[in-house]
């Protein structure tokens, strides 16, 4: 078997400055620029680098990813998945198993990044997480190993969570 990883990220924090805007089209706050880069630099330190990336639509999720992009000083190309934005475990899967690097970063929204995260873990790993695990804030950030060939042989409950991530603590 080979070792595949999974790098799974919730956005960073968004403005609510402009209620005009629909959900979709909200951009990041300052704070969020902080966390991606943030995470990025984590990311860069740790060695932990995808070589692919797959983005839901939404603004506030391009816009983590190009500061995240950026700190971790990447070159490589993201896929855009309007299916990412607000998806359940069911589209998060199906995207996923049809990833064709070992080291993806996955960057979406809750409530479906924190309960695929739980859903993708051994169940001796869940009861091991960091306290903020199952809240999964924003611009949080999961490393989960999984001992498989293929993104497409990808079943629950098989990931080994490796490391997991909040822009807060990284900052003290």
């Amino acid at each position: 078997m080979g070792l595949h990883r999974l790098i799974l990220m919730r956005h960073a924090k968004s403005s609510w400055d402009d209620a005009s805007l629909r959900d979709h089209d909200r951009p990041l706050s300052k704070r969020g620029y902080r966390s991606c880069r943030l995470i990025g630099k984590q990311l860069r330190e740790a060695a932990i680098l995808p070589e692919e990336a797959v983005i839901s639509s939404a603004l506030r999720c391009l816009e983590t990813w190009q500061g995240l992009k950026s700190s971790a000083r990447l070159s490589i190309a993201h896929r855009v998945e309007p299916d990412l934005y607000h998806a359940g475990i069911t589209q998060m899967l199906g995207i996923l198993r049809s990833s064709r690097k070992p080291v993806v970063l996955m960057l979406g929204h809750n409530p479906g990044t924190a309960v695929f995260a739980s859903m993708i873990l051994r169940e001796s790993n869940r009861a091991a997480t960091h306290s903020q695990f199952g809240r999964y804030p924003t611009a949080a950030t999961a490393v989960i190993d999984f001992d498989i060939d293929s993104w497409s042989d990808l079943v629950p409950a098989t990931g080994e969570l490796i490391d997991f991530w909040i822009p807060r603590e990284l900052e003290a």
